[in-house]
């Protein structure tokens, strides 16, 4: 039976669905306890790569997509267009460790809601949903008055070349991560040689120092 039609079946209050999508399991179950405080939201489902994440939209229905860029296999920015392509009706935050500058215009551009770092508060994580949750969208004050700012080197590469960077900054050498995206060893080749051009890189070393840089996460909240 159709998730929504069981809910409203056993005479429960409609709850707004959230499907969590994150590599980490302390991350969803901290979440996942701010989430349930609250009397109008629902964690329908957790999953922890790309294809665990198209199993539960099929199998919950939610409304709404938490999710992270790290995952155990593929990564947010597959996730965001896949919705996207099948799913236009879900609304999608990014919450990540990632640095907003470098990767949040870019999931805004290709489909996502809002962005958010795993530095916010509970609140304000909450906050970001709501908003996202009501059709609008949500990132954080800094970023927000800064968008028009000089453009940052990163805009400069393709959604394909942003994900093959972000596999290089975690230690991926060519073959996994062509193995990750599905691409022939060639073509992540080629994609590499293409970001060093963009992005003014002389060698592959260069190109590693960038993407650990641009990888790099930042403190989570204690």
């Amino acid at each position: 039976m159709d998730a929504r039609k069981e809910e409203n079946r056993q005479g429960n209050r409609r709850k707004t669905r959230i499907l969590m999508v994150d590599g980490h399991p302390i991350v969803r179950e901290g979440l996942r306890r701010i989430i349930e405080l609250e009397e109008d939201l629902l964690v329908c489902a957790e999953a922890d790569t790309l294809r665990g994440a198209r199993s539960a939209i099929q199998d919950t229905a939610p409304d709404v997509i938490i999710a992270d860029i790290s995952l155990n296999q593929g990564d947010g920015i597959g996730l965001v267009r896949d919705v996207r392509a099948h799913y236009p009706h879900l609304r999608i935050l990014v919450l990540s460790i990632h640095d907003e500058a470098i990767y949040a215009e870019r999931m805004l551009s290709i489909g996502a809601h809002g962005y958010m770092t795993k530095e916010a508060t509970g609140e304000q994580i909450l906050r970001s949903l709501r908003r996202v949750i009501d059709g609008g969208i949500c990132v954080t004050p800094e970023l927000d008055s800064n968008r028009c700012a000089a453009a940052n080197p990163i805009d400069r590469l393709s959604n394909r070349e942003l994900q093959v960077l972000h596999l290089v900054g975690k230690g991926m050498s060519t073959r996994e991560a062509a193995r990750s995206l599905n691409l022939s060893v060639k073509t992540v080749e080629s994609h590499r040689q293409r970001m060093k051009a963009k992005l003014n890189l002389r060698n592959a070393a260069q190109l590693v120092r960038f993407a650990i840089t641009c990888a790099a996460p930042v403190s989570l909240p204690r």
